[in-house]
């Protein structure tokens, strides 16, 4: 009975009665507290579309450094089967998936009807996405009867996030998914089956994917070479670190080839005389943006790239 009653206060305490699976937006703010900027109701991080959009033209190797410089080492996670080749960037909506048990399952199915919430509960996630989110979720790798979304999940997470998906688990009807534009899916396998057995345990909390951690409204940068989930409060400084690096290395490059500069002079701290000509030449190549000196001089003097 004393376990029951501390299950019981713990779920008063921290899931919101009206939005089943989820915590509460006291302990969202409490988990993302470093995050200064715009929230959603329920408390999610929401990183801006302008940001989102930065972050697809980054390269994930330079994002990753950033972050392990600043002592962010389990934010990556890798070995995906993916739909196409397609990068995504979005803000993370996370779900949870344990294997179902009798008890726990209809106590769930029950107090989501009594909300509202209509079909399986591997629909619910889908119905709480806004344009710019990420749907993730921790289905614990599960593939024979594991796959948490087909071709109609898929065209409705479309619809709704204008984004696709990352799964520690499976999906099913790849043909018929392929053929959604603008859609990819990263997951750890495919499969013919359906849900079976599954149940979902929590919705916009604290997951594992692989051996990162991931939070709600987090950065996700999906690539072929893996994804990279970045701590809302870290995104601006990720993006423009990595944006700083894409830009010092096609200079670099020039120089180097030219031989005004050496490998040695480029890849250290740079004195005033290459800030100077490093500021001159990105003027000649507006399509990598723009820099000012007090913005060169501040990256360059955190040395995380």
């Amino acid at each position: 009975m004393k376990l029951l009653s501390a299950i019981i206060l713990f779920t008063l305490t921290f899931v919101n009665p009206l939005n089943a699976q989820t915590i509460s937006k006291e302990e969202m703010l409490f988990l993302t507290s470093e995050w200064k900027g715009e929230r959603f109701d329920d408390g999610r991080p929401k990183i801006s579309d302008d940001l989102l959009a930065r972050a697809k033209t980054i390269m994930i190797d330079d994002a990753w450094t950033v972050l392990r410089n600043e002592g962010y080492l389990n934010q990556y996670a890798g070995n995906w089967k993916m739909v196409n080749n397609t990068t995504m960037t979005g803000r993370a909506v996370t779900a949870m998936y344990l294997p179902s048990r009798p008890d726990v399952e209809k106590n769930i199915k029950e107090r989501g009807a009594s909300q509202g919430r209509k079909g399986n509960t591997n629909a619910w996630p889908i119905d709480i996405l806004t344009k710019g989110d990420l749907y993730v979720a921790d289905a614990y790798g599960k593939i024979g009867g594991g796959p948490i979304m087909g071709a109609t999940l898929a065209n409705s997470i479309l619809s709704k996030s204008g984004n696709g998906v990352v799964f520690n688990g499976a999906a099913r009807d790849l043909q018929e998914i392929q053929n959604l534009e603008g859609f990819n899916a990263f997951v750890r396998d495919f499969h013919p089956s359906f849900t079976e057995e599954m149940v979902l345990t929590g919705l916009n909390t604290p997951i594992r994917i692989g051996d990162a951690i991931v939070l709600p409204g987090d950065l996700v940068i999906a690539t072929v070479e893996g994804v990279l989930f970045v701590p809302a409060h870290m995104a601006e400084q990720v993006v423009s670190t990595s944006e700083f690096v894409t830009r010092k290395d096609q200079f670099g490059f020039e120089m180097v080839k030219t031989g005004k500069y050496s490998t040695g002079e480029i890849d250290s701290q740079w004195g005033d005389n290459i800030k100077v000509d490093f500021l001159e030449w990105l003027k000649k190549h507006p399509e990598l943006g723009t820099m000012t000196r007090a913005e060169l001089d501040k990256v360059m003097s955190k040395r995380t790239w």
